[in-house]
Order: C-alpha cells, then sequence, then structure tokens
C-alpha cells in the first residue's frame, strides 16, 4: 500500500519532470532548505547589511527591519499558491481516475463523513484499542502522535491566519505581546509539532523496517524531521526575538518555512491531499451502500 500511495503521488503530481523529488526525498528536502537559508541570508547581508542582522530590535515591525515587508510576504504567497494549484490539480486527476464525478463533490453529507475521520483520525483507531506499532502489541501512541502533530499545524496555520489580519487589516506589525492570540496559538501548535514529529520518528525507529517501503519511509522521516525543525527554529526566534540572536534566527527559521512549503507539493505532505480525496470517495461510496440496502 505504500508502494501505492508513492506512485499515486508520483503519477499525479505536476509538473511530470518534479516527479523524481518524491523518490530521494530527504535529499531533496535538504538541499531545498538548506538553499532557502543561504539565499535569505545573502539576500539580507546584500540589501539590508551586516549590521541589521546583528543588531537587537525592539518594538513594532522589529522583523521586518530585517527582511523587509514585501519580501517577507510576496514570495511566501507565490511559494503557497503555487502548492495549492499543484495539490488542487492532483487531486482532480485523482478523483477523475478514480472514476467520482465531480458532481458528487457538493454532497455535503459525505464531506463531513469525511472531514469527521480525517480530523479524529478515525482509520487509526483500530477498534479502539490502536494498532500493533512499533511492534505486534496494540498501541494508540501513533494515534495520538499524529493528532499533535496534525493539530499543531492547525493551531499555526491559525497563528499566523490571526497575525495576518492584524497587519493587513488592523495594522499592527510583529512581534506581538506573549498573551497575544498569534503567539499564543503558535506556542501550542509549535510544542506540538515538536512532541508530534519526535514521537513519530522514535516509533519509526523502533519499527520493524522489513515490510516498510524505502522510497515512503524516506519522505516520512523528511517531512517529520522538517516540521520538528520548522517549528523548533520558530520556538527559539519566540524566546531571543528581543536580543541580538534575533536576525539570524529569523533566516534560519523562514528558511526552514520555505523549505517546507516548496518541498510541500512533491513530499509527504501530498498525503494530506490524496488521503482526504480517497476518504471522500469512501464515504461517498458509504452512502449509496446504505441508501441502496435500505
Amino acid at each position: 500500500m505504500a508502494e501505492i500511495r508513492t506512485d499515486t503521488y508520483r503519477e499525479f503530481t505536476w509538473p511530470v519532470v518534479l516527479s523524481g523529488l518524491f523518490k530521494r526525498n530527504a535529499l531533496a528536502v535538504g538541499l531545498i532548505t538548506a538553499a532557502s537559508i543561504i539565499i535569505i541570508l545573502g539576500l539580507v547581508l546584500a540589501f539590508q547589511g551586516g549590521d541589521v542582522l546583528l543588531a537587537a530590535h525592539l518594538g513594532e515591525g522589529a522583523f521586518y527591519r530585517v527582511v523587509p515587508f514585501l519580501a517577507m510576504t510576496v514570495p511566501p504567497s507565490i511559494i503557497v499558491m503555487y502548492g495549492l494549484v499543484v495539490f488542487l490539480g492532483g487531486a482532480t486527476r485523482f478523483w477523475r481516475e478514480t472514476g467520482g464525478p465531480i458532481s458528487a463533490l457538493v454532497d455535503f453529507g459525505a464531506l463531513w463523513r469525511a472531514t469527521k475521520d480525517a480530523f479524529g483520525l478515525a482509520y487509526l483507531k483500530g477498534g479502539g484499542a490502536g494498532c500493533n506499532y512499533p511492534g505486534e502489541s496494540f498501541s494508540r501512541s501513533r494515534m495520538w502522535y499524529h493528532h499533535l502533530t496534525f493539530y499543531g499545524f492547525m493551531f499555526d496555520l491559525a497563528a499566523t491566519t490571526i497575525a495576518a489580519i492584524y497587519d493587513h487589516f488592523l495594522g499592527w506589525q510583529a512581534p506581538y505581546p506573549y498573551l497575544s492570540a498569534p503567539v499564543v496559538l503558535g506556542s501550542v501548535g509549535g510544542i506540538g509539532l515538536l512532541i508530534g514529529p519526535a514521537g513519530l520518528l522514535y516509533l519509526k525507529w523502533k519499527s520493524d523496517r522489513a515490510p516498510a517501503d524505502s522510497t515512503m519511509l524516506n519522505m516520512d522521516v523528511a517531512f517529520l524531521a522538517l516540521l520538528f525543525l520548522t517549528s523548533l527554529t520558530g520556538l527559539f526566534l519566540l524566546a531571543f526575538r528581543e536580543t541580538s540572536a534575533m536576525g539570524t534566527l529569523l533566516i534560519v527559521h523562514l528558511g526552514f518555512v520555505a523549505g517546507l512549503f516548496i518541498s510541500a507539493p512533491y513530499g509527504k505532505f501530498a498525503h494530506v491531499v490524496y488521503r482526504y480525496a480517497a476518504l471522500v470517495r469512501y464515504s461517498i461510496e458509504q452512502q449509496r451502500a446504505e441508501a441502496h440496502s435500505s
């Protein structure tokens, strides 16, 4: 099944020439992230200067004194939009390939059931006992670590969204107070993205590698490690944002964020899109079977 999932990601991604990034994903993710950090650092040194990078910046707009507003917002927006286009195209091709009519997507009952299953990780519960992973005994640890990873990401997404509203609509520039909504949500999400990925990596380390697909394992480890490091650098940035280390930490954190979202369409993040599409497809089939039997 892991091999089939990998083939699905490669078959439905765009452009086809980049489908090879799924094969050696850890190397690709590492190179993309390292290049992102180096490029951001080089641009800051070239246009802002080393003095700005190494100085302490306090008050509203402190981050923008190191990386200007347009550089902080325009490239990330382009990267995110590109990823959404790739995922939307892949999900559409996947839906058509599996025989799903586009009209079926207006079935809100099926969408709700699939969303509930996705957010509740229904198929990692094993009927209540959990799954026999990483060993033969049943455990729910994998489910809980998945929950921490998923909801940690969602909390960070909420924090970023609220921060964008503060900045673009209310004129309040970061960094925000420690008890503000973006910081509290981001901190909770960041902790989740430390514990969850670390726990999943530990379970993978303890698991039997013989039945595992090496390509999928490679993607899993790369994605989890990148999530962990992105969160770690973000929390370090929060802790030392009022010191002279802020500029360096900001660049490193932005580099990891860029690496995460640039590589997202060509790594394990694709699992979110195709898994949800499969859940919707299954939910529609379930509803039809129930209607037919009644």
